[in-house]
């Protein structure tokens, strides 16, 4: 089962980047949103997959065309915070609002309450696994936040599975689908979306998505804009992460579409057989 996903922020959206860090910076910055969304949706039309987006609640209000397009053509809309904060930052409290906020915003455009969330960098992890209790209490039915590796902004490398689950906290219970990992020369780590898409030759994509049984991918538009500016302040080896790759992303990207099955989480939940799903309780 491999399923598709997409992130709908802007290509300044970068973490704990200081020259991109507040709504008053991100005003100033070019908008490449819509263009880069409409190349993705071109490709998903062209090759038959629907896929799950997850929307920031901020870029909603500015570009509420972007969401409603998405919807209309037959994908699902997703919940990726309001303004891109780090759960790992947030008390409850805040996160509670926070959700509520993007909730609220994006099914204005929609006409449909979002049932599946994401967290900004993989931020649900060991130290605030209430955020799942708490996304259970506001009506989500599903997550795919949780990173069972290590990386820069969240990581879960001792969460005890990397396939879809169910996890249960304070009588809640939640469907959970962390990205999926694999060995790659000998180290623990994932394939499946962003940086590391673009930086693996397609042909070990290919082969280690052939030896999964299960696939969790993510991309961000910026992810396929090679016609992005450079952004200031970010470290050499944050800039060849954030850019290597970007002339043939897309093309790779049609690859793999075409290659294998891709469906959206609504579908994955369909397809699970939960009464076999392993039961995380927390």
């Amino acid at each position: 089962m491999n399923i598709l996903t997409f992130y709908i922020e802007e290509w300044y959206h970068l973490l704990e980047l200081r020259s991109t860090s507040s709504p008053e910076q991100w005003v100033k910055f070019e908008p490449r949103l819509e263009a880069n969304t409409d190349r993705i949706l071109s490709l998903l039309d062209e090759t038959g997959v629907k896929a799950t987006f997850f929307a920031m609640g901020w870029v909603a209000n500015q570009s509420p065309g972007v969401i409603r397009k998405i919807a209309d053509c037959g994908h699902e809309v997703g919940i990726h915070s309001w303004d891109h904060a780090l759960v790992s930052k947030q008390t409850r409290v805040e996160f509670r609002e926070d959700i509520r906020r993007a909730s609220h915003s994006i099914a204005d455009i929609t006409g449909v309450r979002s049932k599946m969330y994401r967290a900004p960098g993989f931020s649900i992890v060991k130290k605030n696994l209430w955020a799942l209790e708490e996304l259970a209490e506001q009506g989500f039915i599903a997550d795919a936040s949780i990173f069972p590796a290590s990386r820069s902004h969240g990581g879960f490398p001792d969460f005890p599975v990397d396939k879809p689950c169910i996890v249960e906290s304070g009588g809640t219970r939640i469907y959970e689908f962390p990205l999926n990992t694999t060995r790659y020369f000998g180290y623990k780590t994932v394939f499946s979306g962003g940086g590391y898409f673009r930086l693996m030759p397609y042909s070990a994509i290919k082969r280690l998505t052939r030896r999964s049984g299960y696939v969790m991918s993510y991309f961000h538009p910026r992810d396929f804009d090679p016609g992005q500016k450079l952004l200031p302040g970010l470290t050499p080896l944050r800039l060849f992460k954030s850019y290597y790759g970007l002339n043939n992303s897309i093309d790779k990207l049609k690859r793999w579409l075409t290659d294998f099955e891709f469906i959206d989480i609504d579908e994955a939940i369909r397809r699970t057989d939960w009464s076999k799903a392993e039961i995380i309780r927390i």
